[in-house]
């Protein structure tokens, strides 16, 4: 399990079908272990092997396919996030880094005390995009708003927008979206409650 608060940016070293390599900043060295789960653009991995400055993971034909995974290149930049430890703060809220669908940014903005984005997801998803919700986009856990039936917005802080990888992205790139698992367990019971 995760946070949605990422702990740093890595570099994808080599990227090949069905494996990743990313490097780990030196803030993070010595904190992987191989079988280690880590989120890598909210995309659950878990470590093959680890090195000095990096770790490997393979990436299955199921998960490049339905996630940002697939389209990584060397030089590509990620966000880094480790499995949630006991007594290790829950800053952000639960994310298990299972995507669910890949979105697009509609915007990336500069408002007075930040940044805006804007992105658009498929319509299927709606019922679990909540005003003031929880969403975990290329596992940044944020609070949507302005919710249409097919986009939201999100304010990004300047540690935010600074500290992942939106500080470089652009209008139509695509990102991994996680929504709240809470949203989901709701709808599984409502929509089986047994009649009387």
């Amino acid at each position: 399990m995760f946070t949605g608060i990422v702990q740093a940016i890595g570099e994808v070293l080599r990227a090949s079908p069905g494996s990743l390599e990313v490097s780990l900043p030196a803030a993070l060295e010595g904190s992987l272990a191989v079988g280690g789960s880590v989120a890598v653009n909210g995309v659950c991995l878990t470590a093959r092997s680890v090195g000095a400055d990096s770790f490997a993971a393979d990436v299955s034909s199921e998960t490049a396919a339905r996630t940002t995974l697939g389209a990584l290149r060397s030089g590509s930049a990620v966000n880094l996030e480790f499995a949630v430890a006991p007594g290790r703060a829950l800053d952000g809220h639960w994310v298990l880094g299972h995507v669910d669908a890949v979105g697009k940014i509609g915007g990336l903005f500069r408002e007075k005390e930040g940044w805006s984005l804007i992105v658009s997801f498929p319509p299927k998803f709606a019922k679990y995009v909540a005003e003031k919700g929880s969403i975990a986009v290329d596992g940044v856990s944020l609070t949507p708003f302005a919710v249409t039936g097919d986009s939201f917005r999100c304010a990004l802080i300047r540690e935010t927008y600074e500290a992942t990888v939106f500080h470089a992205r652009r209008a139509g790139d695509p990102v991994n979206l996680e929504f709240d698992i809470l949203a989901k367990y709701v709808e599984r019971m409502v929509g089986h409650v047994p009649s009387r």
